[in-house]
């Protein structure tokens, strides 16, 4: 679950600057409350550390507005982690091919 944190900090961090052109490790208002958001969104979810990526998660617990800014920001992001971050960008490609996240079922 850090390493999710972490991988959208970065992917957040490389579209700001990109794109609303903030300074070197600022975010500006609204990447901020993105991240926030995402952050928060990380922290109450029900599959914890057996989670899958929450792009085939059967839930879908980001706001439809935010769903939709995430997706912008890991588009533009996402090839541009492989010379900033190539590590971090090959470990969430790995992560991206985990199964979705299911419901476990009680008793089992």
């Amino acid at each position: 679950m850090q390493r999710e944190k972490k991988t959208i900090a970065v992917m957040v961090g490389i579209f700001c600057a990109d794109k609303h052109d903030s300074g070197k490790g600022e975010l500006c208002s609204n990447c901020r409350a993105l991240l926030d958001y995402a952050d928060q969104r990380l922290d109450k979810c029900p599959f914890g550390a057996d989670k899958g990526p929450c792009r085939k998660c059967e839930i879908h617990c980001y706001k439809p507005e935010m769903r939709d800014r995430v997706r912008e920001v890991m588009a533009y992001a996402g090839p541009r982690m492989i010379k900033k971050h190539p590590v971090l960008a090959v470990k969430h490609l790995l992560d991206g091919r985990k199964g979705k996240s299911k419901k476990k079922e009680d008793g089992k």
